[in-house]
């Protein structure tokens, strides 16, 4: 019985931490570029777009597909950056407990 108390205990702290590392996410932004950075976006670790800024050269009407293209490319590369963001969060809340692999608590 009080190795489930100790669990339970366990299990309360660590969605309180949970809850925490969430708030902090929403604070931590990271930058992706693309096009050697003719194209940037900045967004929070959890993924929400913050802003996007484009090189004024590359605002010419027969270039739009490539915008595009720099475009998608810049939100991939702050979406790797956001998630390498929490899995270091998650590496640093899970410390000493052991998860099964590939166990999402996002």
């Amino acid at each position: 019985m009080r190795d489930l108390m100790g669990m339970m205990k366990q299990a309360k702290e660590l969605q309180e931490r949970m809850q925490q590392m969430q708030a902090e996410l929403e604070q931590v932004e990271v930058e992706g570029a693309s096009g050697g950075g003719l194209v940037t976006v900045r967004v929070t670790a959890k993924g929400e777009c913050k802003a996007v800024r484009i090189d004024p050269s590359l605002a010419k009407p027969d270039e739009v597909e490539i915008l595009e293209d720099l475009l998608v490319a810049a939100l991939g590369d702050a979406r790797v950056k956001a998630e390498r963001v929490m899995q270091e969060k998650m590496k640093s809340l899970t410390g000493g407990l052991a998860l099964p692999p590939g166990l999402n608590l996002f």
